[in-house]
């Protein structure tokens, strides 16, 4: 081990890969409740026509927003993590310093596009002339985002997940507050006007019912509004913590480190990694938006070319307003698609963490050429999103319209919403593991990889859309189904490329199927005890609430059951976890590891 790398061990203490992903894992899971506690009371708001406005502004705005988020601060940490494992500190900060102003510059050319195009995508393209308030008020947030990138990126290089946690859970606290209280005003407001003069902001919308969709849609800015305030105020804190807490490494390693790279250079390194990044998220985003613009017109033709066929599906499910304006059942059935959706991607979108802090050991292991080291962390990162994964996707297949009752009541939509929902849990088994797999290729050179295979795994889910959307008695499952089929080529591919660019064996049986045995018999298992409480519980959500609740618990105790018996886990995966080398030592003398 070179003199570097000792500096680096004595000056400085990571966090381990597990106890990182805990972390950044504790603060999903807070962000994710969070944000359905947002979406939810935000559906009572602003309905299933609003929340489809709300998912068209976020998808145009997703392509932006999502260098942001992914793109450049898994470049900022790829790099923090590559040079401060040879001991490099100075190319450390310098890293941080070209990355802000590059960063910052795109953000705005990013907010720019989206502000002249928005128009022009509402008039052209969706029709849907009522996204375009809510798009607007989202593309502030492009800037705040670019800026909190390099923020969250340093820290995580570094191995330290609490400030990208704390900031993240920030965010969605003032989204959760700001935005509904924005929402819920500006809706009253509108019904009020409304009411007292026939206009809505001094307009005349020409009918009840284009007066309450032009409401919902300034429903669903004000929503957007709390996105912006609560980027903001991450980027606050963020800031603020660096400027008076630094980032916790020692001086003299940066006195004993050689001197740093040259800006250009820094540069180059910056934009050779973000670039296939930026592709491959706005591969992913692109085909949202995509989702978004033609999901709605592909309904559209259908109920054009086959409206009884179509309506036949759903008959009583489509309140009277949508019945007597055609034009916008679309819209609404994509609206219940993507509320299903929220609660699908909670399972990939905790199961992100996993990736976020296996990005930085994986990168340190490979800098130092430790072929077994690289196994054991490659491994590790898999079979422990599998853990989480597997049994959460499993549930959410099982439980998918009890899921929708408590959430969003019992009303003419559950059933749409429980459909779609019980395909995309099963989605998000791979789908959570896309990410981590993905990271890892990052992590040792190949960035390319994940981008030109997730081309190719988002024209399969085009083209199943596009199919099967086509037929009026499959329609918006369709979208589900394509999601399915886009996710397993995509991790199946991706796994065989990690194992050939690592140069490693990775073993199939212990990080895939022992898991998915155990899921499979928990949510069985979970299902029956729910069936068999649910009739002798009061009616309502709180017997919906309590029945799930059982059957939740009831499945943890045969999943982990499970996973002693066939020994799903390991004695590392054990140690690795708080108070884990207890845990592990006596589990160990049981025989159960």
């Amino acid at each position: 081990m070179g003199q570097g790398q000792n500096t680096h061990r004595q000056g400085r203490k990571r966090q381990s890969f597990l106890r990182g992903a805990l972390v950044l894992t504790g603060g999903m899971a807070v962000v994710k409740v969070l944000g359905a506690l947002f979406k939810v009371p935000l559906t009572y708001v602003v309905g299933e026509y609003g929340m489809g406005l709300f998912s068209v502004a976020y998808h145009f705005f997703g392509p932006v927003f999502s260098l942001a988020t992914v793109g450049f601060p898994v470049a900022v940490s790829r790099l923090v993590s590559e040079n401060s494992s040879l001991g490099r500190w100075n190319d450390v900060r310098q890293v941080k310093r070209v990355a802000m102003p590059l960063f910052l510059g795109w953000g705005a050319c990013g907010m720019g596009v989206m502000v002249l195009l928005a128009p022009l995508y509402c008039r052209w393209v969706t029709g849907a002339a009522y996204a375009l308030a809510p798009m607007l008020a989202l593309a502030p947030a492009v800037v705040l985002a670019c800026a909190t990138s390099v923020y969250r990126g340093y820290y995580e290089g570094l191995g330290n997940m609490v400030p990208t946690a704390f900031s993240q859970v920030l965010e969605a606290v003032v989204k959760l507050g700001l935005g509904l209280a924005a929402a819920g005003a500006a809706v009253s407001l509108a019904q009020k006007e409304y009411a007292a003069r026939g206009t809505v902001l001094g307009f005349s919308p020409g009918g009840e019912d284009q007066a309450m969709f032009l409401t919902l849609s300034l429903g669903a800015a004000g929503a957007v509004l709390g996105v912006t305030a609560g980027a903001l105020l991450s980027l606050v804190y963020l800031g603020l913590r660096f400027r008076f807490h630094g980032d916790g490494t020692v001086p003299r390693l940066y006195r004993q480190s050689p001197p740093a790279k040259s800006p250009k250079e820094t540069r180059k390194r910056l934009w050779s990694i973000t670039l296939p990044i930026a592709l491959g998220s706005l591969a992913t985003n692109v085909a949202g938006l995509i989702d978004a613009t033609f999901l709605q017109s592909r309904l559209g033709d259908v109920l054009r070319q086959a409206p009884d066929r179509l309506l036949g599906v759903y008959q009583g499910q489509l309140p009277s307003a949508y019945l007597e304006n055609p034009q916008t059942i679309p819209t609404y059935l994509y609206g219940c698609y993507t509320l299903a959706m929220t609660i699908y991607l909670l399972v990939p979108g905790i199961t992100q963490a996993l990736g976020t802090s296996a990005l930085p050991a994986v990168t340190a292991a490979w800098a130092r050429g430790s072929r077994n080291e690289l196994r054991g962390r490659m491994e590790n990162v898999v079979r422990v999103t599998a853990l989480f994964c597997f049994p959460a996707g499993i549930g959410v297949s099982f439980f998918a319209e009890p899921i929708t009752r408590l959430l969003y009541g019992e009303g003419e939509s559950t059933s749409v919403i429980g459909e779609s929902l019980a395909l995309l849990g099963v989605a998000s088994l791979a789908a959570a593991l896309s990410g981590p797999l993905s990271s890892m290729l990052q992590a040792v050179g190949r960035a390319d990889l994940p981008v030109k295979l997730l081309l190719a795994a988002m024209a399969i889910k085009l083209g199943a859309n596009w199919l099967l959307c086509g037929i009026p008695e499959v329609n918006i499952l369709g979208a589900g189904v394509g999601t399915l089929l886009c996710y397993l080529f995509l991790v199946v591919c991706q796994f065989r490329c990690l194992r050939k660019a690592a140069g490693v064996p990775l073993s199939t049986v212990s990080i895939f199927f022992r898991p998915l045995a155990c899921a499979l018999v928990c949510g069985a298992g979970a299902r029956s005890l729910y069936d068999f409480l649910r009739p002798a519980l009061p009616a309502g959500q709180m017997g919906e609430a309590g029945a799930l609740l059982a059957a939740g618990l009831g499945g943890v105790v045969l999943y982990l059951g499970g996973l002693l018996l066939l020994r799903g886990i390991g004695k590392r995966d054990l140690q690795s976890l708080p108070n884990g080398q207890k845990i592990a030592k006596m589990l160990e003398k049981q025989g159960w590891i």
